[in-house]
């Protein structure tokens, strides 16, 4: 079993016609033909919903990926027209509104890898190869790698897991010349993304985006760079061979497996209520990855 422990009941808004309950995000679509992308302050763990929200977290994804979105526009453009928050909205929504273009969304996670962890290091102590792409000899957990890749996996429902493909199977899938489009352009927002964050004393280990068409015109859509989408590390604590302190839920998901919480994640029981002290541990951490790379106070 996995997903919601309890799945949240959308708002009612005037003009607003509810298209999905995500993980974090609510989408809309606003009587122009627009969507309307809410993020909550819901947090997931080993494939879960958590019954806890951690207070603010949606609206530091949202002015992340907003200002995120601004570092990148030279180099793509992205779904964003307006962060208006629809009238007779809840007042709890303000911070968290982002108003979309509706795209033609390509259905890839687009992934790319600096350092080598998570899945992509499980494959390689197998096989020496992440996503069918050969790695060198005598990497371990946290090594930087040779050149950055693009690594995809296709998505999956809430849940489930998304699963690593080949870039072969993506070509196959979404055609060659979107292939080529998605990896080139994964790889050069990864590479922006990259130097600005090590220009503030963290590595961008890996990251996942997604991509839409308007027309001909990729874009880049959802959200970017943020904790939940990317594995940010301390540059100052980095020492590969284990595994390394991030700017994330990792103190959700060490409470969750610790005798503490009193649960087994290979049952079907649901996940308990985390601490307070928990959530405020990982609050903190979110704000923190905001500060830092925006240089500016969350107010």
């Amino acid at each position: 079993m996995s997903g919601f422990v309890e799945k949240p009941q959308p708002a009612v808004v005037p003009g607003l016609v509810h298209l999905h309950t995500g993980k974090v995000r609510d989408l809309y679509r606003d009587e122009a033909g627009n969507l309307v992308m809410v993020a909550s302050d819901r947090i997931s763990a080993y494939d879960w919903v958590l019954p806890t929200a951690i207070p603010d977290k949606g609206r530091v994804l949202t002015q992340l990926s907003l200002w995120w979105f601004d570092q990148l526009a030279d180099l793509i453009p992205n779904h964003v027209i307006s962060t208006e928050v629809p009238a007779g909205a809840p007042a709890e929504w303000e911070g968290r509104v982002t108003i979309c273009k509706s795209l033609e969304m390509v259905p890839v996670e687009c992934v790319a890898r600096g350092y080598l962890t998570g899945s992509g290091l499980a494959e390689y102590e197998e096989s020496r190869t992440v996503c069918g792409l050969a790695l060198p000899e005598g990497l371990v957990d946290g090594s930087e790698l040779p050149a950055p890749i693009f690594t995809p996996a296709m998505k999956a429902e809430v849940g489930e897991h998304d699963e690593n493909v080949s870039y072969e199977e993506v070509a196959r899938t979404a055609g060659a010349d979107v292939a080529a489009q998605l990896r080139q352009a994964t790889l050069a927002v990864y590479g922006r993304g990259r130097e600005i964050a090590r220009d503030r004393g963290i590595l961008l280990a890996d990251t996942k985006f997604e991509f839409g068409f308007a027309g001909d015109e990729l874009v880049l859509a959802d959200e970017v760079l943020t904790p939940d989408s990317s594995r940010f590390w301390p540059a100052a604590e980095w020492s590969p061979g284990r595994a390394q302190p991030s700017f994330d839920k990792q103190f959700v998901r060490d409470w969750l497996t610790s005798p503490a919480s009193g649960w087994d994640r290979r049952s079907e029981t649901p996940p308990p209520e985390l601490p307070e002290e928990i959530v405020e541990r990982t609050r903190s951490r979110y704000v923190e990855a905001y500060e830092r790379l925006t240089r500016s106070t969350w107010a």
